[in-house]
């Protein structure tokens, strides 16, 4: 049925309408044809960040997307004044955009691009701005030329080593090596600060080396640079005196004897307090590293109050506290204390939260109808306060011509009875020390009479007690109201049983069956009406009406379960049955016929819950019963056949990891026992969890248990037979494992970036009883594969992944995760290769072209995008295209944009269902995991004419004695240029053949109508026509009609019936009927013997045996002697001979088969064959008929 639909569609797809009064006002639908008739302000659409920074050695790309009707003209402002990109050989604004392409790889310098762009989309209904986007060309400096001394310190002195990198664009990521590319290992004594500084708590001999170095990365210009090496040299008492005679004065020497244990100090921060502050919504980051032997352990805490639960972590060995979302509340002052045996330390951080501007409420679009009334609201709040500036179509409003029906108060304007003129582009901008906002905001001003956006006379099916939505979508300036009526009814639906939602659907939420019938949607405004018909047919709900019932069924035997079920009589019903929620085996046994299941030869495998779901095009419904197999019993089947529990468990050979369990089995119950099950528990990650352990042999009572360190095992055992399983026996006593190091490392290591500029590395954690030991941790280490050598690693606990900041964009890592407990390490991890986060893809396609398959069908053709623009993992492209119009029809329509998606490694692709002889436009789009890159440049498609459809209609009209007039409507899709019509007819006799085929031309110059001549009276014609194009015709209609009666002809058939004699003779012919009738039945039923029987019992044949009893018999035949068949006839094959056959040599008229007189000899019976009438006809008897014959004859 055409247009019908499920009603079960949620409400929230219905419309893509806001229809709120004054603030969020009209939104206008996303229907293209919508969106191609009515004007709109220029929307800003996509856009660069503010802070653009770029590689200076790639194109800048700075993007500036935006939307209106007409479309959007645009242009571009740098540092505040005109930017002239014409006269700039080197930069490119993109077609039908406001994106701007600056060649720097040709030979640019990206330095004399940097600065403040801004862009201008404008049209005739107002001007819409970009953010401010600041360009500038990241720079990844070096080290300034030094000499660095060599440092001299004694064992168990602080230690810190400057790093002091270049200041960079980006900022560098820091990080220390040594000559070969290895990198330090840190802890909670040799750690690295934020600033890049390496602080040693306290130094160790091992701390000497020459090879000291900091390398700073920028990861913009991928490119790493690295500080002269630092010399570190650590002194114990006895080689102090060497020292000073080694090395020369300028040598620095950290103190002059070997440091002792001391209390903690603070190396940083400085001094007992400090302060940090930071923006809300970053992340903050506050560091203490101290100085102490043995090393100090760092503890945080934040004074009158908690650190924030699930945003607040210690990282560094505990020497960083960082805050994710800061907020506000995260404001204080925050304590962090170093402490080891000897005392304290302690360092207050006072911690300040600033806000850039942030949204409360973000100006809307107003779409208002004339004399209408509205209001943009701008509410920002940030820390200090933002200023509120409002801008209309780019310039300030104290600057910009005065409006009546505008007031302005601080973050509001309000519109009272707006006019045409009243549309523009408003800008709020919220700025304060840290930022700013900029919001852009139109007002369009639209008088439209109501329309209807749903499609006509849908159909919409629902079950009963269920909600009913029908859709009534619609669009209209001012706001139209929406009234909904039912069948026939005057009076407006409403009322608890109904609700009309703002988008105009209707919701019944108990649809009941006298709900069915036709709906009709009034959307109504000051400048017209307009309406809509849906249909909603209530359904009754799917019923189980016989349920399948619990089977215990033994082995071999068979299983039937029954699922009888009620359903509305228009829906039809599809059974399906699962075992155990999942689908039935693949195998002979299992057999679903509809409504009932059968297991033949039931297995032990078959045991388990089987499920009838029955499934319409709108509800559905199961039901479910188990089945229970049984043993086969030799004997009748004990009623506690199931054995009983193992007793008496007990634990001998105990080593570290495995142990010997023993026990004594149960009765058995006559079936032998199988085998047992060993399971366990452990009470420290899973109490209360029996897991399994190991199968034995039914033959054996002790199991050589293999077990993991670490682990305070308890054991129970469960013995099986055929009939099931017995329950468990008693828990041994507990056994635990000593510690060891983990076996494993985590499973399912994965890298995949969220962002450009990440990498979010996860993995399986091992179970518990996969710790082998307490204090179980991770160690994450990960490295570039292209360019980095050295691993970069960091130790975790209780989680299942680690995000690694500042990667480049989509490049491949190796990583690896390896388990670490407090006794060691697992064996070394496998090495998997993971990808940072993608991004959008930079290029489009190149080189589209497009090949004319035939008059709906194109092939799409273009040039694959360099491999590194993806950016990310090559999903593949999509062609988008829509119809621009007909080449017959004047003017452009926009229709709907397709999509056709193509793999990776396809470079040309079909478009199918085109129409003929229409312009269609297209663009290519490569996309990744990301999303998708920007477009190709339009191409445009015109197909070739087709043939057309059928005309529209044909019927006949004024038929004459001997012509017909044929009307017909153009064909709805001419697919070209019609040149005329094809009229074939030919004549259908009264025993419907058809005549010889006539065929006729007609030119297509508005002829819609022709008139055929010289026809013959009273006689059917069938017609077919077809249109025809250049290409050749196309479909045909076809139609019959018959021509006009002759009248004198007619009287004459008319008047037959009413004459006399006809009459007459149809009286005498009834009557004759009726006297032979009569005659034959008093003939038939008179009693008495007949020459027939006589001459029977003369010639009797001995040889001949009597008729069976069960043969009928006339009148006095009924006698055992006379059963025998007559002289000369032929025995059936089933060895009776019929009551009456004669032995006259009539027999022969029926060329075999069996001839039958009446009672008195006369000759009544039919012939067999095709003779059956002629005999009938060649009857000469003198006597009466047979009432069968007398009919026949009449007939």
């Amino acid at each position: 049925m055409p247009g019908m639909k499920s009603s079960r569609r949620s409400s929230s797809t219905a419309l893509l309408l806001l229809l709120t009064h004054l603030v969020a006002a009209l939104e206008v639908p996303l229907d293209s044809k919508i969106l191609d008739e009515l004007p709109q302000p220029p929307t800003i659409t996509h856009q660069s960040p503010k802070d653009y920074i770029i590689d200076p050695r790639d194109n800048i790309l700075i993007q500036c997307e935006a939307k209106g009707k007409p479309a959007p003209r645009f242009s571009w402002t740098r540092n505040g004044t005109h930017f002239n990109i014409d006269k700039d050989p080197r930069v490119m604004m993109k077609p039908n955009s406001g994106t701007l392409l600056i060649d720097i790889v040709g030979g640019g310098k990206a330095e004399a691009y940097e600065g403040e762009y801004q862009c201008t989309a404008r049209n005739d209904r107002g001007t819409a701005v970009s953010n401010k986007i600041v360009i500038r060309q990241s720079r990844s400096p070096m080290w300034a030329k030094e000499k660095i001394e060599p440092k001299v310190v004694q064992e168990g002195a602080s230690l810190v080593l400057h790093c002091d990198p270049p200041s960079g664009l980006p900022p560098p990521i820091i990080f220390w090596m040594d000559n070969s590319m290895q990198r330090f290992t840190q802890d909670a004594r040799v750690s690295q600060g934020l600033n890049g500084d390496l602080y040693f708590s306290n130094v160790q001999p091992e701390d000497t080396r020459a090879d000291y170095i900091c390398y700073a990365r920028f990861n913009h210009t991928q490119t790493i640079q690295q500080k002269q090496p630092i010399s570190v040299k650590v002194m114990t008492l006895g080689t102090i005196n060497e020292t000073y005679g080694v090395y020369p004065n300028g040598t620095e020497l950290y103190g002059d004897s070997p440091a002792g244990e001391r209390r903690p100090s603070i190396l940083t921060p400085r001094g007992t307090s400090s302060r940090k502050t930071v923006l809300r919504g970053q992340v903050l980051y506050l560091e203490c590293i101290a100085e102490g032997l043995p090393t100090p352990v760092i503890h945080w805490t934040k004074e009158g109050g908690e650190l924030p639960a699930h945003r607040a972590f210690e990282i560094n060995f505990k020497k960083t506290l960082k805050i994710i979302h800061v907020s506000e509340a995260d404001a204080g002052k925050y304590r962090c204390t170093a402490k080891n045996y000897l005392g304290t330390s302690s360092h207050v951080i006072v911690v300040t939260v600033k806000a850039a501007p942030y949204w409360i409420s973000e100006p809307k679009n107003l779409v208002l109808a004339p004399g209408e009334d509205g209001r943009l609201i701008c509410r920002a709040n940030g820390n200090p306060k933002p200023a509120i500036q409002w801008l209309v179509n780019g310039f300030p409003i104290e600057n910009a011509p005065s409006d009546i029906s505008r007031e302005i108060m601080e973050d509001t304007i309000s519109f009272t009875k707006v006019q045409t003129s009243s549309s523009a582009v408003y800008q709020c901008n919220a700025s304060n020390e840290h930022g700013y906002l900029l919001a852009n905001a139109f007002v369009n001003v639209l008088a439209e009479t109501p329309r209807m956006l749903s499609e006509p006379d849908q159909v919409y099916q629902v079950i009963a007690n269920k909600p009913a939505l029908l859709d009534c979508e619609f669009f209209g300036s001012p706001i139209p109201q929406i009234q909904w009526f039912k069948d026939d009814q005057g009076s407006v639906l409403h009322g608890d049983s109904y609700i009309v939602h703002e988008n105009g659907t209707l919701e019944i939420a108990f649809a009941q069956k006298n709900d069915s019938g036709t709906y009709t949607c009034i959307a109504t405004n000051t400048l017209g009406v307009v309406q809509n018909q849906a249909t909603l047919q209530v359904k009754d709900p799917t019923t189980i009406i016989k349920q399948p019932r619990y089977q215990s069924v033994q082995t071999l035997g068979t299983a039937v379960f029954e699922c009888k079920v009620k359903h509305d009589p228009t829906l039809s019903p599809t059974i399906i049955w699962l075992k155990n929620n999942e689908e039935l085996p693949d195998d002979n046994r299992h057999r679903a016929s509809g409504d009932v299941l059968t297991i033949l030869e039931v297995s032990e495998e078959d045991q388990g819950s089987y499920t009838c779901v029955v499934n319409t095009t709108l509800d559905t419904n199961s039901a479910t019963a188990h089945l229970t197999v049984l043993a086969r019993p030799s004997t009748p089947a004990s009623p506690h056949d199931r054995p009983d529990p193992p007793t008496d468990l007990e634990l001998t050979n105990p080593r570290d990891r495995s142990v010997q369990l023993s026990w004594i089995p149960g009765e058995e119950h006559n079936s032998p026992i199988t085998k047992f099950l060993v399971e366990y528990e452990e009470d420290q990650f899973e109490p209360g969890l029996w897991r399994h352990l190991a199968d034995v042999e039914g033959t054996q009572t002790t199991a050589e248990l293999q077990l993991s360190p670490f682990v305070n095992y308890v054991f129970r055992v469960v013995a099986v037979n055929e009939i099931g399983r017995s329950e468990p026996s008693l828990p041994s006593e507990h056994y635990f494992t000593q510690p060891a190091a983990p076996d494993e490392n985590p499973s399912g290591v994965q890298g995949l970036g969220t962002d450009p500029n990440n990498l979010v590395i996860t993995w399986e954690p091992l179970k518990g009883v996969q710790h082998n030991g307490p204090g179980l941790t991770y160690k994450v280490s990960w490295r570039q594969k292209v360019g980095d050598d050295e691993w970069t690693s960091v130790m975790v606990a209780n989680v299942s992944k680690y995000v690694v900041s500042g990667t480049p964009e989509f490049s491949p890592y190796e990583l690896k995760v390896q388990a670490f407990n407090s006794f060691g390490a697992a064996p070394e991890p496998e090495i998997v290769i993971g990808y940072s986060g993608e991004d959008l893809p930079m290029l489009a396609p190149s080189n589209v072209r497009v090949h004319i398959v035939n008059s709906t069908l194109a092939k799409v053709h273009w040039d694959p995008v360099p491999p590194k623009s993806v950016r990310g993992f090559l999903k593949g492209y999509k062609i988008y295209y829509w119809k621009q119009g007909s080449l017959i029809k004047r003017g452009k329509r926009h229709t709907e944009v397709k999509i056709l998606t193509f793999s990776g490694d396809k470079s040309h692709g079909m478009l199918p269902g085109l129409e003929p002889f229409s312009v269609y436009k297209l663009n290519v789009r490569v996309f990744n995991g990301k999303g998708e890159g920007p477009p190709s440049a339009d191409v445009t498609l015109k197909t070739p004419e087709g043939v057309p459809s059928s005309p529209a209609y044909l019927k006949i009209t004024s038929p004459m004695l001997d012509s017909l007039t044929l009307q017909w409507g153009p064909p709805l899709h001419p697919n070209g240029i019609l040149k005329g019509y094809t009229l074939k007819y030919q004549r259908i006799n009264s025993t419907h053949e058809l005549g010889p085929l006539v065929e006729i031309t007609i030119p297509a110059e508005n002829e819609t109508s022709w008139t055929l001549r010289n026809l013959n009276y009273s006689t059917r014609y069938k017609f077919y026509l077809s249109a025809f194009t250049r290409v050749g015709p196309g479909s045909e209609l076809t139609e019959e009609a018959i021509t006009v009666m002759d009248e004198a002809m007619a009287s004459r058939q008319v008047d037959i019936a009413t004459q006399g004699w006809f009459i007459g003779l149809m009286c005498a012919i009834a009557l004759l009927i009726l006297i032979l009738l009569i005659v034959c039945f008093i003939k038939r039923n008179k009693g008495g013997k007949y020459p027939v029987k006589e001459k029977e019992d003369a010639h009797a044949d001995p040889e001949i045996q009597p008729m069976k009893e069960d043969d009928g018999a006339f009148g006095e035949y009924s006698d055992t002697e006379d059963h025998k068949p007559l002289k000369g006839s032929r025995t059936p094959s089933d060895g009776t001979v019929k009551k009456g056959v004669s032995d006259d040599s009539l027999v022969d008229y029926g060329e075999g088969g069996e001839g039958q007189f009446n009672e008195d000899g006369s000759f009544i019976g039919q012939y067999s064959g095709k003779k059956e009438k002629e005999t009938v006809e060649g009857n000469e008897s003198s006597e009466a008929p047979s009432p069968v014959n007398a009919m026949n004859s009449f007939v």
